[in-house]
Parts: C-alpha cells; sequence; structure tokens
C-alpha cells in the first residue's frame, strides 16, 4: 500500500466569509502576494489608495518582509488556495490569526502563531511586523466601512 504525503497546511479548515475583516484581508492579501509582481503591485496600489502613500508603503514592506521571512526561514513551505477560492486553509488560517493578534497589538501571542511558520529566533520580529501589518489592514477596515443611516429625523412626528 502508497501512502502519499498530505499537504495539512492545505487543507481546508474554513471558509473567508467566516473571518474577520482584518484575517479576510490578511488571507486575501497574502494570496494577491504570492501571485507574483502584478499581485504585489494590486497590494501596494490598494495600501496605499487607502491608507495614504507613506502608510501604504510601510503596509506593503510589512507584508514583503513577512512573505520573505516566512518563505526563507519556514518550517516548511505554506500552502495557500487560489486568490478566488472561498475556502480557508490552514496555513492561511495560521496567517489570518498571526495578523488578527498583531492588528490587537497582542504581540505575545502573534509571536506564540509565528513558532508555527518560523525558526524561533525570527518569532519576536515577525510578531513586530504583524503588527505593523496588522493595524494598517484595521485602519483600511475602518475606513472602508459604509457610512451609518441616520435613524431618527429631526423633525417631529405627532401621530
Amino acid at each position: 500500500m502508497k501512502h502519499e504525503r498530505i499537504s495539512r497546511g492545505g487543507a481546508p479548515v474554513g471558509h473567508l466569509a467566516e473571518l474577520g475583516a482584518v484575517e479576510a484581508a490578511a488571507v486575501i492579501y497574502w494570496r494577491l502576494w504570492a501571485d507574483g509582481l502584478t499581485g504585489q503591485r494590486r497590494v501596494q496600489a490598494d495600501f496605499c489608495a487607502v491608507l495614504g502613500d507613506k502608510a501604504g508603503i510601510d503596509a506593503t514592506d510589512a507584508l514583503a518582509q513577512i512573505f520573505d521571512t516566512c518563505a526563507r526561514h519556514g518550517r516548511r513551505p505554506l500552502m495557500r488556495h487560489g486568490l478566488g477560492c472561498k475556502c480557508l486553509g490552514a496555513d492561511e488560517s495560521c496567517i489570518a490569526n498571526f495578523i488578527g493578534y498583531g492588528s490587537e497589538g497582542r504581540r505575545e501571542d502573534a509571536a506564540l502563531i509565528a513558532t508555527l511558520l518560523v525558526t524561533p529566533d525570527l518569532c519576536m520580529p515577525l510578531a513586530a511586523l504583524a503588527q505593523t501589518l496588522g493595524l494598517a489592514l484595521r485602519r483600511m477596515a475602518l475606513a472602508k466601512r459604509p457610512t451609518p443611516i441616520a435613524t431618527h429625523s429631526n423633525t417631529r412626528t405627532i401621530h
């Protein structure tokens, strides 16, 4: 009997729609970045359009450094689903939570998740980058919220 190697990192563990705005954005931008130069340009354009040039470039640099660190010093190659896929892979879930904790300023929790991604000596520096990227994604999510519709008017209603 031949045993095939299972790619646990690519195993579907949920759906993007189940994630919060920051975590879903982290996965989508991760996928875009992994698609190559065209995707990377789209990431930077999105970041700069919403955050402004300086903050957009800082967020882009943080994502680039996280991606590069995981690629160079990862415990193993990380798996991802296609850009249009609605599934969430195990590795992508890890990235989503890693960036999500960073966006909340929970560096130690982000560093703990980073232990699943890279060698231990890189966990705290990577957590700092997760905080930079996560806070940028949080700002983007807040900037894109629809304006609430007034639930009351300034006129008096008698009946």
